[in-house]
């Protein structure tokens, strides 16, 4: 599902304007993504949580050369999947 189909999916569920809708989905998304620039967390009860995780320094290798090269250390963006929709999706996938 595309940014775009939530907003068109929240304006007719809702039946709201469009530019209302994505005005809604843009504060949701700008909110998670401003809390973990500046190294917050963001948790949805029942959806998940997003967070930044750090990664040490290691060893790589180029996959085209096979050169050995130095990977640095890093914070990347990481979602943790809530138990409501973890419980959710294995019933689906169970069928």
């Amino acid at each position: 599902m595309t940014k775009a189909e939530i907003i068109e999916l929240l304006s007719e569920k809702h039946k709201i304007a469009k530019a209302k809708a994505e005005t809604v989905v843009n504060t949701v998304f700008d909110s998670i993504t401003d809390s973990l620039v500046n190294g917050g967390r963001t948790e949805i009860r029942g959806f998940g949580t997003f967070e930044n995780r750090a990664y040490k320094a290691k060893k790589g290798r180029n996959p085209k050369t096979g050169e050995i090269i130095d990977v640095k250390a890093k914070k990347l963006p990481f979602f943790k999947t809530g138990k409501q929709l973890k419980t959710d999706l294995q019933k689906v996938l169970k069928d």
